[in-house]
């Protein structure tokens, strides 16, 4: 039997292009969109291998309903696609707390609510495969998108962590870490706060506007994305950490740079700070 997906955030950008591709190479998904009238184009296509579910992740009674109505139908969760999320630009000093707590809710606890819920299928049956996607933004940092980045990073952690939790129980997980893709991250789904503090106009604020009059001309694809996913789900040996894009490539391969030189640097003071060594 083909493999059963579960993926949020559905309406736009990868969650919709993975929907249509995952469908129409055959397998069942459980298309979840927080207004289901966004998929039902998409499950019209393939009314016997599609449902629409409805889902606002920041919902737990929602993710339990949506959870249940996949397993009545499909009886089974193969794989479970954390896609849904939000952005928002601002310094962090100009961030404002009521936005950053909202995007928490969305992209680290709503995530992390799918996967408890999920879980206790997937241990069942000793099967299953995450795939959580998190961001080059969550391991490289920029000015701007501060508070986005803290959110990718807790997803980057938690999946760690929860891939090892996992491991002996036969199930997997994989952090997409994608760079600039034609998706509407950098449109609609991500709010400016409203707070301006001229300091960062050549930091935060020049990297903003530098991502928003990139929206629409990035050089991801989100079909190539959603490709590379599928190939990886039907790996035997899948990756922990999935990076998207060349710019993801490059700006990953800097950071390691960055981190192999600060190591380096400093391993006198690093190893000073321990007891000294007895003898």
């Amino acid at each position: 039997m083909k493999k059963v997906w579960l993926i949020t955030g559905c309406s736009t950008g990868f969650g919709r292009a993975l929907a249509i591709e995952v469908l129409a190479q055959g397998y069942s998904v459980a298309v979840a969109s927080r207004n289901i009238n966004d998929v039902e184009d998409i499950v019209s296509r393939y009314p016997e291998t599609a449902l629409a579910v409805s889902l606002d992740v920041t919902s737990g009674a929602e993710i339990t309903a949506a959870v249940e109505k996949t397993i009545a139908h499909f009886a089974q969760i193969d794989v479970l696609v954390n896609n849904a999320g939000i952005g928002y630009f601002g310094a962090i000093e100009e961030s404002e707390e009521t936005e950053v707590r909202r995007m928490f809710e969305i992209n680290v606890f709503g995530l992390a609510r799918m996967i408890q819920e999920v879980l206790p299928h997937m241990r069942k049956r000793r099967i299953g495969h995450i795939l959580n996607i998190a961001s080059i933004g969550g391991l490289r940092s920029f000015p701007g998108v501060g508070f986005y980045n803290a959110t990718k990073y807790a997803v980057d952690g938690l999946s760690e962590s929860l891939s090892k939790e996992l491991a002996p129980l036969g199930i997997k997980v994989t952090i997409i870490a994608p760079s600039g893709f034609r998706t509407d991250w950098a449109g609609r789904s991500a709010k400016d706060s409203n707070i301006t503090i001229a300091d960062y106009a050549t930091t935060a604020e020049k990297n903003k506007g530098d991502i928003r009059a990139y929206s629409g001309n990035q050089p991801g694809d989100p079909i190539r994305a959603a490709k590379a996913m599928i190939t990886v789900t039907e790996s035997a040996t899948p990756p922990l950490r999935l990076l998207l894009g060349a710019a993801a490539l490059k700006g990953a391969r800097l950071k390691l740079e960055e981190l192999k030189h600060d190591f380096d640097t400093w391993a006198e003071v690093t190893v000073g700070a321990d007891f000294p060594k007895e003898g």
